[in-house]
């Protein structure tokens, strides 16, 4: 199986002053087409930077990271734009719908931004949204839905220009307890669909629908283990 991310002797050095701050230090991992990831690790640990620079949100002091077999680690700003919109789907704790758009117009957004056609942005919209289960709730606005609706219109948005992976950033952090077993059972069933997710999350019982685990602690991989609860998952390198 190919990878979709590999990432070699990654390091982030942010500077406070003249003190400097190593986010990140010599991290290196291979996650494959069709994997779902958990990162995870204690406040400080690294997981949020390594999450941003995953994303195409931030990029790394040194070291590499090829994502789709493009060399990422230090492209400009606006080329990395495009690959952030063209490869990956983002999920976030708070949402991040804007509150003036109709669900519908906020999942068809990316699309927008990729210069597909109006038939085109309709048509696939229309499409995530029966997947994600809100049809009936298109023409809503973000405040007319509850957490739980919100986040499945952020899923259909992370889906729509169908990209390579899936980051999802505490998914469930802001929602209630069945809503949240609603939103992972949404990710379960989008990951069988053959969709690579990269799950980051502090909480354990979230973690535990991946199929591996990689916990960070000062900056560096403490573990990397296939999870016992998926024994039919491919181990990490194979």
């Amino acid at each position: 199986m190919t990878n979709m991310i590999s990432i070699r002797n990654l390091t982030k050095d942010y500077y406070i002053g003249t003190i400097v701050v190593r986010a990140l230090d010599s991290v290196s991992v291979d996650i494959k087409k069709n994997e779902y990831v958990a990162i995870m690790g204690p406040s400080g640990s690294g997981k949020s930077t390594l999450m941003n620079i995953i994303g195409c949100l931030d990029t790394p002091t040194g070291g590499q990271y090829i994502l789709n077999n493009t060399d990422v680690s230090q492209l400009e700003d606006n080329r990395l734009a495009e690959i952030r919109n063209k490869e990956i789907g983002f999920v976030f704790q708070t949402f991040n719908l804007l509150p003036r758009y109709t669900a519908f117009e906020n999942v068809m957004l990316p699309m927008v931004y990729a210069g597909k056609s109006k038939a085109e942005r309709t048509s696939r919209a229309a499409e995530v949204m029966e997947s994600v289960g809100l049809t009936d709730r298109a023409s809503h606005r973000p405040n007319e839905l509850s957490g739980g609706q919100r986040q499945r219109v952020a899923v259909a948005r992370a889906l729509v220009n169908n990209p390579s992976i899936i980051l999802a950033d505490e998914p469930t952090g802001n929602l209630d307890s069945k809503t949240s077993v609603d939103i992972m059972k949404l990710l379960d069933d989008i990951h069988n669909q053959g969709n690579t997710i990269i799950l980051v999350t502090h909480e354990e019982d979230i973690a535990r629908h991946a199929h591996r685990i990689i916990r960070l602690r000062d900056g560096k991989i403490e573990s990397d283990a296939r999870n016992p609860k998926h024994v039919f998952a491919d181990p990490p390198g194979n």
